[in-house]
């Protein structure tokens, strides 16, 4: 799914009003024609995919990303599939007023980035991946990995965020992300380890193993390289829910 197949955004556009319009054959921007709502609704609209395909034009989600609940950003992945993000960090405990991030993954277009603290991990380096970024995808990022970033590094992270963990909600899937690629059959390969363990990993490395912070780094990146595939997933299990079920009329 698209956001040109989107309607929600508009405001006074709902669920239910976005579902009938697809249910009357209006499943892409191109093919509104004021029908099925009101005239000020229908002037919205119009405004609205105006705007929406100089947004499109220029790579700039942002607007769509702002405009639609947070279960629904999934919508966005689509357009931008080549300059997602997806983040992940490791950090020495749950409060970055008083912990620090240890290692922070990025996995953009095929390619795994990790820095390390005391290494390359930087604000500008941060900083310069997100600009590089026009969607950011995480696994419970709202609530912590990207206030952990912009707490320890004065970072203001503007990019279109998709917090997995709720659109994974949506289609059912409880748990965190390593219950949830064993229900889905998304393998790893390495041992299972846990937030735990990562704190336990730093602590050795910082008295000079350097095969934890080996195995550390490669935990990190797990978690970040696994989030695409749970993406797709998710995102096709929305898709074929929440369009194809209205578009056929069920």
């Amino acid at each position: 799914m698209r956001i040109e197949n989107s309607f929600i955004p508009v405001r006074g556009v709902g669920e239910v009003t976005e579902r009938r319009l697809w249910e009357n054959g209006i499943t892409h921007w191109e093919e509104f024609d004021g029908s099925v709502v009101g005239e000020t609704v229908a002037d919205r609209i119009e405004t609205f995919i105006e705007e929406g395909w100089d947004h499109l034009e220029r790579g700039d989600v942002s607007v769509f990303a702002d405009a639609l609940p947070a279960a629904s950003r999934w919508r966005l992945y689509e357009n931008v599939r080549e300059e997602t993000c997806f983040l992940d960090i490791e950090t020495t405990g749950l409060d970055a007023s008083c912990n620090d991030v240890t290692t922070v993954s990025l996995h953009r277009d095929g390619e795994t980035k990790t820095f390390v603290n005391g290494r390359d991990l930087t604000a500008r380096r941060l900083a310069s991946e997100l600009e590089q970024s026009s969607l950011l995808v995480t696994f419970n990022g709202q609530r912590f990995d990207v206030p952990f970033l912009e707490t320890c590094y004065d970072l203001d992270v503007t990019v279109p965020h998709v917090d997995l963990m709720y659109p994974c909600k949506k289609v059912g899937l409880d748990g965190g992300l390593k219950a949830i690629e064993q229900d889905l059959g998304i393998g790893r390969d390495m041992p299972d380890l846990s937030g735990r363990d990562a704190v336990r990993l730093w602590n050795e490395y910082e008295r000079g193993d350097d095969s934890a912070l080996e195995t550390l780094v490669e935990y990190n990146r797990a978690d970040t390289k696994n989030m695409e595939p749970l993406l797709e997933i998710v995102a096709d299990r929305l898709h074929e829910s929440v369009f194809e079920t209205a578009c056929q009329g069920e």
